[in-house]
């Protein structure tokens, strides 16, 4: 079977790339000439664990290539993925024109009967619009080609991908009700997972494009959820770790998600819960609960900065701050709707003085914020901070030598917005100490 993915960022590269691994015959396909020639080279612009390798091995193989040419890459393909990116607009809408692009590029080409896919996070009804631009470039050119239309919205966790792709805990696939065809063509694609015994939901299409913001909006609200309770927990002298403990051994709650700390972030959640909410209002509700979980996660990040002043003892002019984690979570660069950038940029509108380090992000991070300092380790970091700050719980800061960090610090404070250390060591290493909910 071949396969096309028309986009190589986040999404695209990593499903064209499992779907490889799987077998098929794969093409993936972006319009920046430079971002080609560097994927033909091996290079990998984003940071996932285990895609170099997994990219490398299909390429070796032949069963994954990369072009520029996406007429050509429609020609052989069965299936089609659009990939490409949906950026939220500036009222919480998302924007559709490369989706759109897309879909007439196929619409402009196609001559024989294809699935094509929507793989990018989408509103609901957008299967439909791509149907309708497709259909209008093959009306404008007198085609009468016969195409499905499915959604097939991806669960990739960054810096997990890999695996949840290829051990997923469902796959769903909405096609138009009685298109059998397309149902049968992509459980082939998927038949490695089904041997797995992968969970599967057929549904219909625009249950398939809600069911990505349902899960995402249910998972940002869990965190928000916590976050409140810490907040009363630092009211009462409460412990938001036992809380969350105490619900999450509860089967129907779980313990996932239920981590107090600076609030959510990247790419997915942000970004999702405002579509979300903004479909609801254009359909005539108010999505009550994901909007509370908005205004809540945005003052979860001004009360993170509140409490590093705090620790400054109210006053963060001319102090120095040392950033331990820029990206928006770890085992990843991705530093969108990122915690960390928002308070670095609050705490330099009070004044403070920022000195940083993240194992990945520092590069697109720099380029965002470039009053920041960026350092190479940990404790160059530190050196001469006032306070250090871990917004971002890397596995390499869970172990900070707290005597040479001590030593080279100006103030032995730590606020720890992750709640990665115990208060009693900190405290027996002579360190001032805050944390989220504790």
């Amino acid at each position: 079977m071949n396969i096309t993915v028309i986009g190589t960022g986040y999404v695209g590269l990593v499903t064209g790339a499992c779907f490889a691994e799987f077998g098929v015959q794969v093409t993936c396909v972006d319009k920046v000439q430079e971002k080609i020639e560097a994927l033909e080279r091996g290079e990998i612009p984003i940071y996932e664990p285990g895609l170099d390798e997994i990219v490398a091995r299909n390429v070796r193989g032949g069963r994954l290539s990369f072009s520029t040419d996406v007429g050509e890459a429609i020609d052989r393909a069965l299936i089609i993925f659009i990939a490409v990116g949906t950026p939220p607009s500036d009222d919480g809408s998302t924007d559709l024109r490369f989706v759109e692009a897309v879909a007439r590029e196929v619409g402009q080409r196609i001559d024989s009967y294809k699935v094509i896919v929507t793989k990018s996070t989408v509103p609901v009804g957008t299967s439909d619009k791509v149907r309708g631009w497709v259909q209008e470039e093959l009306d404008r050119r007198g085609g009468k080609v016969r195409f499905s239309v499915a959604s097939n919205p991806e669960f990739l966790r960054e810096g997990a991908a890999i695996g949840d792709f290829m051990r997923p805990d469902r796959v769903v696939i909405g096609t138009d009700e009685g298109d059998d065809h397309a149902i049968a063509i992509m459980k082939d694609l998927y038949r490695p997972l089904y041997l797995n015994e992968t969970p599967f939901v057929e549904t219909d299409i625009h249950t398939a494009e809600l069911a990505k913001y349902a899960a995402n909006a249910f998972l940002a609200t869990k965190i928000s959820f916590i976050n409140e309770v810490s907040i009363l927990c630092e009211d009462i002298g409460g412990d938001v770790q036992a809380i969350a403990r105490a619900m999450g051994l509860d089967r129907r709650i779980g313990k996932k998600f239920l981590h107090a700390g600076p609030g959510f972030g990247g790419s997915c959640f942000p970004k999702d819960t405002l579509s979300a909410a903004y479909f609801a209002r254009e359909l005539g509700h108010q999505f009550e609960i994901v909007e509370a979980s908005i205004r809540v996660n945005e003052r979860q990040r001004k009360r993170m900065v509140d409490k590093i002043v705090y620790a400054l003892d109210g006053d963060a002019k001319d102090k120095v701050v040392a950033i331990l984690g820029l990206s928006f979570k770890p085992e990843t660069d991705d530093i969108r709707e990122a915690p960390a950038i928002s308070i670095v940029r609050g705490l330099l509108d009070r004044g403070a003085s920022i000195r940083a380090y993240d194992p990945a992000a520092m590069a697109e991070a720099g380029r965002q914020v470039p009053e920041m300092d960026l350092c190479k380790d940990v404790y160059e970091a530190l050196t001469g901070a006032d306070v250090m700050v871990i917004v971002t719980e890397w596995n390499e800061f869970r172990m900070i030598d707290l005597q040479r960090a001590k030593e080279i610090m100006s103030e032995p404070k730590m606020v720890d917005l992750r709640n990665v250390y115990d208060p009693a060591r900190t405290g027996e290493a002579g360190f001032q100490y805050w944390s989220v909910g504790r």
